[in-house]
C-alpha cells in the first residue's frame, strides 16, 4: 500500500527537483515520480514509516522559495475539503469553503484543511513514550466508538497509532478535541488518513452499528496487508537500578531493542515512585515480544555481572488475576510442566497483594537468561490462550447484543480497557440492523450473590452500588434477607438489554477482584428472569429439546419449573446458572424465544390460540 503526501503551499517557483533535493537533503529520499501542480504536489512512499517521518520533519518547519511547506496525507480528488479559519478563535472558526484539492491550494496558509472530512481514520503522532495506553484509550473513547486501534512502528522516540472510529463524524469529533492535546511536553499531532471505504464512487452512508464487516485488517509497516492479531502485551517488573542501562545512552539501547524486535517498548519510569521495581510492558507479536523479554533480560544480567549486584536476575511477569488460574492449571500441573522443560523454578505472588486497583499477579521466573527467556515463551502461550478465549466470548456477545460498546465496559476477567474486534473475513455480509426494541424496553433479572458479598457490591455509604446503576443506567436494589442464616441474597436488576450486561459484567467481576470465589475457579451465579406462561413450553421444547440445546450452547444450566404456578402477571421463573458468559447468552437466546412467540402472536392470533389449545 502506497502512502501518498500532499506537499502544499508552494511557491510557484518551485520545481521537482528542489523537491527531490530538499527531501534528499533531510535523508527523505523520493524514489517515485514527483507530481507537481501550481503551489501543491504529490509524491509516494511505500512505507508508512518514511510517510510518518517526512510529515514530521517537513510539515510546517521547512521553508521553500520564501513559503513555508505543509505536507500531510492525501485523499481522492472525489472527496470535497473543508477549510477552516484557524487565524481566528476556536469559538469563531467556521467553514468558509468546500473544494477540491486544486482549488483549495491557492487559499494561503492560514486555512487549516479538512482534507479527509469523509475519512473514518485519523493518525495520532508525538505521543509520550511513557503514556499509558489506558489514558490514549480513555481519551479516544471520549470522541466516539473505537473499532481499531493500531499501532505504527516507528524508529521516533514518540509512538504514532492509526485509529479507526465507527462514523466519519466521530472521527471528525476527534481531530477536533485531540489536536494539539497537551501531555506533559508533548503535543499531540493528528491527520486524516486514506479510508478504503470513501473511495467509492457511491455516497457516503453512516456506518450500522454492530456491522463489523468494514472493520480495518490492519497493514504492516511494510505495506503488505495482514489481519490484526490480538494485541496481548508482556508485563514485567525490572529493578529500578536497571532501567538507566535499558534505556542507554540518549535513548539508543531501548530503540535498537523496538528495532530489531519490531516492538514497543514502555517503561513507567513514573510509576510507583521510590519503588525498587518499574513496570514494563512490551508490544509486539509474539515472537517480538520474546526476543525483546530477551534482550532485556541479557542488559540486566550483563548489569549486574559488572556491579556484582546479583548472581542472576529473576524474570517477573505481571498478568491478571483472571487469567492466572489458567496458566497454573489443574494442581499446578502446567506450571510443573513449564519448570520441567525450562529448567526454572516458577512462584506466583499471593492473592493478598490482590485489589480493585491492582488486579496484577506476579510470576516470578527463576534460573539462567536462557532458561527464563524460554519460560516466558511457554507462559506467554498459556496467557495468551487464556486471554483470546475470553475475546472469543465478548465477541460472541457483541452479536447478541449488536451497539454495544464493549470496549468501554471494562468489566472482563481478563482486564484490558480495549478489546479487539471481532475478526472477520473482508466482504462479509452486514449485520443486519440493529432495532434497539426488539426486545422489551425494560427486563428485570433476579441475580443471586453469596451474602457475605452485599457490603462489596454497596459500598461504603451506598457508594459503590449508586456507581454501578449510574455507570450501567439501571435500578439495582438489594431485596431484604429472607431470613437470618440464609446463603446468598437477591440483586434486582431493572433496565434494557446493554444496562443488564454492564451492571451484571460487574457484579461478576466485583465478586471475583474481592476473591469472594476460589481463584481457580469460575464465578458463576443464579440468575432468574420471567417470562410469560405461554412461552414456557417454547422454552422447553418438545421433549426438553429446546433447553437441552440451549445448555449445550451456552455452558449455562437452564431450569424451567414445569410445577410452577404463574403469578399475578401470568408468568413463571427460568432459573439459569453459570459464569457471566454463560448467563449472558442463555438469557438473550431466552428473550429471542419469547419475542418470537409475541410476533406470532401479534401476526396470528388465532392461530396461535387453537395451537396452544391442542
Amino acid at each position: 500500500m502506497m502512502n501518498k503526501l500532499y506537499i502544499g503551499n508552494l511557491s510557484p517557483a518551485v520545481t521537482a527537483d528542489d523537491l527531490r533535493q530538499l527531501f534528499g537533503d533531510r535523508k527523505l529520499p523520493l524514489a517515485g515520480q514527483v507530481l507537481l501542480k501550481s503551489g501543491y504536489a504529490f509524491v509516494d512512499y511505500p512505507d508508512q514509516n518514511w510517510a510518518i517521518r517526512a510529515i514530521e520533519t517537513l510539515s510546517g518547519k521547512v521553508e521553500l522559495h520564501g513559503k513555508i511547506m505543509e505536507v500531510d496525507y492525501s485523499v481522492s480528488k472525489k472527496l470535497r475539503i473543508f477549510l477552516m479559519d484557524y487565524d481566528k478563535p476556536p469559538d469563531q472558526r467556521m467553514c468558509i469553503a468546500a473544494c477540491g484539492e486544486e482549488q483549495a491550494s491557492d487559499l494561503g496558509s492560514s486555512f487549516c484543511l479538512y482534507t479527509q472530512q469523509w475519512s473514518r481514520k485519523i493518525q495520532i503522532r508525538n505521543i509520550p513514550p511513557h503514556l499509558q495506553w489506558e489514558v490514549l484509550d480513555g481519551l479516544l473513547a471520549q470522541c466516539g466508538t473505537v473499532e481499531n486501534v493500531e499501532q505504527v512502528n516507528t524508529d521516533t522516540e514518540t509512538a504514532v497509532v492509526n485509529v479507526t472510529y465507527a462514523t466519519r463524524e466521530e472521527a471528525k469529533t476527534a481531530i477536533e478535541k485531540l489536536s494539539g492535546h497537551q501531555f506533559e511536553n508533548y503535543s499531540f499531532k493528528i491527520s486524516y488518513i486514506p479510508d478504503e471505504e470513501v473511495s467509492s464512487p457511491s455516497p457516503p452512508q453512516r456506518a450500522q452499528r454492530g456491522d463489523h464487516s468494514s472493520r480495518e485488517q490492519g497493514h504492516a509497516p511494510g505495506g503488505s496487508s495482514q489481519a490484526r492479531q490480538i494485541d496481548f502485551p508482556l508485563r514485567i517488573l525490572v529493578p529500578t537500578q536497571f532501567v538507566g542501562a535499558i534505556i542507554g545512552k540518549e535513548g539508543l539501547t531501548i530503540k535498537n531493542i523496538t528495532k530489531q524486535t519490531q516492538s514497543r517498548v514502555d517503561i513507567h519510569r513514573k510509576e510507583n515512585s521510590g519503588a525498587a521495581e518499574k513496570p514494563v510492558t512490551i508490544h509486539a507479536t509474539p515472537e517480538g515480544t520474546s526476543e525483546a523479554c530477551r534482550m532485556i533480560l541479557e542488559i540486566m544480567q550483563k548489569e549486574a555481572d559488572e556491579t556484582k549486584l546479583a548472581e542472576e536476575i529473576p524474570l517477573k511477569i505481571l498478568a491478571h488475576n483472571g487469567l492466572v488460574g489458567r496458566l497454573i492449571g489443574k494442581e499446578g500441573r502446567n506450571l510443573k510442566k513449564i519448570e520441567h522443560e525450562t529448567g526454572t523454578k516458577i512462584t506466583i505472588s499471593s492473592l493478598q497483594d490482590l485489589s480493585i486497583y491492582n488486579p496484577e499477579r506476579t510470576i516470578t521466573v527463576k534460573g539462567t537468561v536462557e532458561a527464563c527467556a524460554n519460560a516466558e515463551i511457554e507462559i506467554m502461550k498459556k496467557l495468551r490462550e487464556a486471554f483470546e478465549n475470553d475475546m472469543l466470548a465478548v465477541n460472541q456477545q457483541a452479536s447478541l447484543i449488536p451497539g454495544l460498546n464493549l470496549s468501554a465496559l471494562g468489566i472482563f476477567s481478563t482486564g484490558f480497557s480495549v478489546l479487539p474486534p471481532p475478526a472477520g473475513p473482508r466482504g462479509a455480509p452486514p449485520a443486519p440492523p440493529y432495532h434497539p426494541f426488539a426486545y422489551p424496553e425494560q427486563e428485570i433479572v433476579n441475580l443471586f450473590i453469596p451474602t457475605q458479598a452485599v457490603g462489596a457490591i454497596i459500598g461504603k455509604k451506598g457508594a459503590h452500588i449508586k456507581q454501578l446503576a449510574r455507570f450501567a443506567g439501571a435500578s439495582i436494589k438489594i431485596a431484604p434477607a429472607e431470613g437470618p442464616d440464609v446463603s446468598e441474597r437477591m440483586v434486582i436488576i431493572t433496565g434494557p438489554p446493554e444496562a443488564q450486561f454492564k451492571a451484571q459484567g460487574r457484579i461478576f467481576g466485583k465478586l471475583k477482584e474481592e476473591n469472594f470465589f476460589n481463584p481457580k475457579e469460575e464465578v458463576k451465579l443464579e440468575a432468574h428472569i420471567r417470562v410469560p406462561s405461554s412461552t414456557a413450553g417454547r422454552v422447553i421444547g418438545k421433549g426438553g429439546k429446546t433447553v437441552n440445546e440451549l445448555q449445550n450452547l451456552t455452558s449455562a444450566e437452564v431450569i424451567v419449573p414445569r410445577d410452577q404456578t404463574p403469578d399475578e402477571n401470568e408468568e413463571v421463573i427460568v432459573r439459569i446458572i453459570g459464569h457471566f458468559f454463560a448467563s449472558q447468552t442463555a438469557q438473550r437466546k431466552i428473550r429471542e424465544i419469547v419475542q418470537q412467540v409475541k410476533q406470532q402472536e401479534q401476526k396470528y392470533p388465532q392461530g396461535v390460540a387453537s395451537q396452544r389449545s391442542k
